[in-house]
């Protein structure tokens, strides 16, 4: 039987970037969902129940902190990794992400090939 196919949540405003990083985790095998603010990404993530979230800091609606927070209080969204994605590194912001256990990607130092590979490190693909 084949493995199941893995859901990733990508929250983004950035256009440009959520569709290059769709389009990058397709090629993966994932079955990617998108959202471009927080309230939106919040709906999606409690609907389908993605394996792994992307969430970006600095969004209209509610903020990616914000929306991880309210995620970490839902019974399912408590324990998904959560990959926080922002422009900047903060060290107040890295701290509060780690806090609500949530891994803390920097996207300006960070090329998407390497995300590609955290996430599939933390959902044990090899």
């Amino acid at each position: 039987m084949a493995e199941e196919t893995k859901k990733l949540l990508v929250v983004e405003d950035d256009k440009a970037l959520i569709e290059a990083m769709k389009d990058r985790f397709e090629q993966e095998g994932f079955e990617v969902f998108t959202a471009v603010n927080g309230e939106d990404g919040v709906k999606v993530a409690k609907a389908e129940h993605p394996d792994l979230i992307l969430l970006d800091v600095m969004m209209p609606k509610l903020n990616g902190m914000e929306a991880l927070a309210l995620l970490r209080q839902d019974k399912w969204g408590k324990d998904v990794p959560v990959f926080v994605l922002t422009a900047l590194d903060a060290e107040d912001k890295r701290r509060e992400a780690a806090q609500m256990g949530a891994d803390y990607i920097v996207k300006s130092a960070t090329k998407l090939e390497v995300v590609v590979e955290k996430v599939k490190e933390q959902l044990g693909i090899a």
